[in-house]
């Protein structure tokens, strides 16, 4: 398995770092350790080209050597190997030790590692059993035997294993060193590219969708040759982009708004008169033509269903400016009966449905507002059911949270609808039934009005179950266990009664 490498930038160079000098270690400790060891094994050949056979020579193939035939052991190194090979007799080895010979018992395998050895004087390497690793070279005796000297590589090897050793500290505390100093270093060369993230990270958590947006200063760039200096030069030119787009935008919106807040408050006195007028013609007792009658009612209907379109836009349009709402105690259970009392006599064929806590709920803000809210999610539901519909109204006080929820079995809003349904002039298709036209505007003066108390508005729905659920903040102190019992379960729902 790959190990992991690391994520930030910071790492990934200091890693690669580290291992480029590891690396360079590497290949520097092998060419050394190999340079020396072919060094001090050339050495070795040519002290036993020197040495030419003569301890191997006064080798005698007797059963008891006495004092004439001993070996020659003059000027031999300690630790130097002899044989004389006769094919006739069985091969007689001794190395040297403390000037004086000793014998060394041979294997088979040892014998046929020495047979084996080509008589033209190179060295070759040979693993003897009772010596170790031996540096031996063979030459053709004058007697027709075969002579077979040798010296220890354990010498060599002693050498060669001290130096990795001094290369391993060496260079594991040169890769520790440079580790250490590198990080700092880098993070050091990366403290530009840090502000430049830190400015993307602010400009990142701006509310960019909708209001007045306050961009960041520009990033402060040292050099714009260096590759962080092209980045902080193109974030800033960046940013710079951004915000003139934002202002733009922003000075439109206030133009919208102000328009359309303008021509509401400027519709309401003229479509007032044109339904005064309606009314007061309707009023006429004298004989009225039936096709006047009917243009009458029409034109009193429709300046009915402008008024309350001018009203909603003018309240959206206050909104969107900011404009207080009022800050008053508000007994949000009241506000439920009454704002279902008007839902059942507006909607019969419904059937309406309580669940409220036994103590009154009580938040603070604006109560007309807040009633028609309720009276727009009731609307709702009673326009976009069939009759027969249960609809639900449920109302949960918990220690930082009042929870509004109106619930209903009908067939529910379409997918496509879902995500835009708090959206202005949003209006359900044919797969929910309509009773009545509507403007497209409940839900978005829902919104608005629970965005601007503080709250949430929020939808959950599949066929057979929609609901609304508006969460407020509460006014009240934080419930005791009771009452978090009865948020958490609550009494079942009950039909609804007249007051």
């Amino acid at each position: 398995m790959r190990p992991p490498l690391p994520r930030s930038l910071r790492g990934q160079l200091t890693t690669g770092l580290v291992a480029l000098l590891a690396l360079a270690c590497v290949t520097v400790g092998v060419t050394t350790v190999l340079a020396l060891r072919g060094f001090l094994v050339g050495r070795l050949d040519q002290q036993l080209s020197a040495s030419a056979g003569r301890f191997a020579a006064s080798l005698e193939h007797e059963a008891r050597p006495d004092a004439d035939n001993r070996p020659d052991t003059r000027g031999q190194a300690d630790g130097t190997f002899g044989a004389r090979l006769l094919s006739a007799a069985p091969a007689r080895a001794a190395v040297v030790r403390q000037a004086t010979d000793a014998p060394v018992p041979l294997t088979a395998h040892d014998r046929s590692a020495l047979a084996a050895l080509p008589a033209d004087g190179t060295a070759h390497t040979v693993h003897l059993s009772a010596l170790g690793g031996y540096r031996l070279n063979a030459v053709s005796g004058d007697d027709g035997d075969v002579l077979v000297t040798g010296l220890p590589l354990h010498p060599v090897e002693e050498t060669v294993h001290r130096l990795e050793a001094v290369e391993a500290g060496v260079f594991g505390g040169a890769l520790l060193v440079t580790g250490v100093v590198g990080a700092l270093w880098v993070r050091l060369s990366l403290r530009p590219l840090r502000r430049v993230t830190a400015a993307a990270d602010g400009v990142a958590e701006l509310p960019l969708a909708s209001g007045e947006v306050a961009m960041p200063a520009p990033v402060p760039v040292a050099d714009p040759r260096t590759e962080v200096g092209r980045v902080g030069t193109a974030l800033n030119r960046m940013l710079g982009h951004v915000g003139n787009a934002l202002e733009r935008r922003q000075a439109s919106e206030e133009r919208l708004r102000q328009f359309a807040a303008d021509a509401s408050h400027e519709l309401r006195t003229p479509v007032a008169n044109v339904r005064g007028h309606a009314e007061l013609a309707l009023r006429h007792r004298g004989p009225v033509p039936g096709e006047v009658r009917h243009a009458l009612e029409r034109i009193d209907a429709e300046s009915v269903r402008m008024s309350r379109l001018v009203d909603d836009l003018l309240l959206l349009a206050r909104i969107d400016a900011g404009r207080a709402l009022e800050r008053t105690p508000v007994d949000l259970t009241r506000l439920v009966l009454d704002a279902t009392d008007d839902a059942r006599a507006a909607g019969p064929g419904h059937r309406w449905l309580l669940d409220l806590p036994e103590t009154a709920v009580t938040v603070t803000g604006d109560e007309h507002r807040l009633h028609q809210v309720i009276g727009n999610l009731l609307a709702n539901a009673r326009t976009h059911t069939p009759a027969g519909t249960a609809v639900t109204v449920r109302l949960r006080a918990g220690a930082r949270t009042v929870r509004l929820t109106v619930a209903d079995d009908g067939p529910g809003v379409p997918d496509a609808l879902r995500s835009e349904v708090f959206g202005r002039f949003v209006r359900a298709d044919h797969g929910r039934s309509r009773a009545a036209g509507g403007t497209g505007l409940g839900l978005a003066i829902v919104h608005a009005v629970v965005t601007a108390h503080g709250g949430t508005a929020a939808l959950s729905s599949r066929p057979g179950r929609t609901a609304f659920t508006v969460s407020l903040p509460t006014s009240r102190p934080a419930d005791g266990p009771e009452e978090a019992a009865a948020e958490a379960y609550g009494p079942p729902d009950r039909d609804f009664r007249p007051r």
